[in-house]
């Protein structure tokens, strides 16, 4: 079979899990602030806590399922991810319905390895990608979160109904146990049908050790992806991309909660994913005739754009639909590019525990971001907490542009 075909179907076959676990994430994480304000009160400045967990749990698990990989591939990586995936909704399920936090907070943790797999997937569909297709490789990946990543959100209110109506379940139970049965489906599709491993058909075709190869130490990954400036750009930008859009992102449905909009917030977070992964194959396509640079830095201007909307919004809504959607749009511009921009800049060798250190710092500082928005809000608004964001992508709106200034003048001597 030639590597071409095997490339088709591997394809296929992510594009299939990442529908179905894009769908479970965005469902149940819609929901997950009110869960927190269920338990410690409406007025409480944790509700950032569920989403901080849920990448905290991806950065960790990020890193050890890309380890994973490297010995035994990245079928069984994935598939782990997702399994995982499915106790800690159950997990987090329980927690909610007898409103215990720490139980919540440990379920959301391990819930987080779905999202590393669906991170991690986007890196397996560029193993068996030539060099100038791995940019629109990794967008078919992400495009198809598009239909389930939209269509969770609005599967928030029916999980809610047929928890309550069929087995008697707290308020916000339903969406994170229904959430499982789409991960499950995830899993058995990876499971069954990622067959071969395009990591180790990548190495035999590369004339490499296929398996068992050991992982790459986290601190000398590191040490690859900052070794060189674009490298250290990829890795910037990547991280600026995620802190932006979870700290807006995360206490959005917050804001208009607090405001009597409840009834809203699902379709401002529908539309906010839809710009996440719906242009992306036409942003993975740019990315490989345009340059990663460049893609960053329309990224950071979308982004500077998404902020400053979103810290003029106030007490008009309207106003959070185009914002949402742009932050979206913006982020998925900064991780293609940036994601892009690393494979190009690292070894084969060090490629695959780089794109977990990569992804690990990422989602951590995702985190860090998801954690005290909910803080920032509460404390000084969030029109502030917007304003906040806007300057940190402002840094890199600067710094893309004096690299792509500095790769310019050097291609020019």
């Amino acid at each position: 079979m030639e590597t071409a075909a095997i490339q088709k179907r591997t394809l296929r076959v992510l594009v299939i899990g990442q529908l179905a676990a894009a769908a479970a994430l965005s469902s149940a994480v819609t929901v997950g602030a009110f869960v927190i304000q269920r338990i410690l009160g409406q007025s409480t400045p944790w509700g950032g806590a569920a989403t901080a967990t849920v990448t905290i749990g991806t950065a960790f698990m990020s890193q050890y399922l890309s380890r994973l990989m490297s010995r035994r591939g990245r079928q069984y990586g994935l598939a782990l991810g997702y399994g995982l995936a499915i106790i800690g909704g159950c997990i987090a399920g329980l927690g909610a319905q007898i409103k215990s936090l720490p139980i919540f907070l440990v379920g959301l943790f391990i819930y987080g390895s779905g999202q590393a797999s669906n991170l991690m997937s986007r890196y397996a569909a560029t193993d068996l990608a030539e060099p100038e297709q791995r940019g629109e490789a990794m967008s078919r990946i992400l495009f198809a979160s598009t239909f389930g990543a939209v269509l969770g959100p609005v599967l928030v209110l029916p999980a809610q109904a047929a928890g309550e109506h069929w087995f008697n379940w707290d308020k916000y139970t339903g969406p994170w146990v229904f959430s499982s049965a789409f991960f499950l489906f995830s899993l058995v599709n990876v499971a069954v049908r990622l067959k071969p491993d395009p990591l180790f058909l990548a190495r035999e075709l590369r004339g490499e050790a296929v398996g068992g190869v050991a992982p790459i130490r986290i601190r000398e990954a590191f040490q690859h992806a900052f070794a060189s400036s674009h490298g250290r750009q990829a890795v910037f930008a990547m991280i600026i991309s995620q802190m932006t859009m979870v700290a807006v992102m995360t206490m959005t449905p917050v804001h208009l909660k607090f405001h009597g909009q409840e009834s809203i917030s699902s379709y401002v977070v529908s539309l906010h994913i839809a710009g996440m992964y719906a242009f992306s194959p036409w942003i993975g396509r740019f990315s490989d005739r345009s340059g990663q640079l460049k893609t960053i830095q329309i990224g950071a201007i979308l982004l500077t754009a998404a902020t400053a909307l979103a810290a003029l919004a106030g007490d008009a809504h309207l106003l959070l639909f185009p914002a949402l959607w742009l932050l979206g749009i913006g982020w998925s511009f900064g991780l293609i590019g940036g994601s892009s921009l690393l494979i190009k800049s690292v070894s084969d060798e060090a490629r695959v525990s780089v794109q977990g250190a990569a992804d690990m710092a990422m989602s951590f500082c995702g985190g860090i971001a998801g954690f005290s928005s909910g803080f920032i809000r509460k404390a000084v608004g969030y029109h502030v907490l917007s304003t906040a964001a806007l300057v940190l992508v402002l840094l890199l709106v600067v710094s893309s542009s004096l690299m792509k200034d500095s790769t310019r003048q050097t291609q020019a001597a």
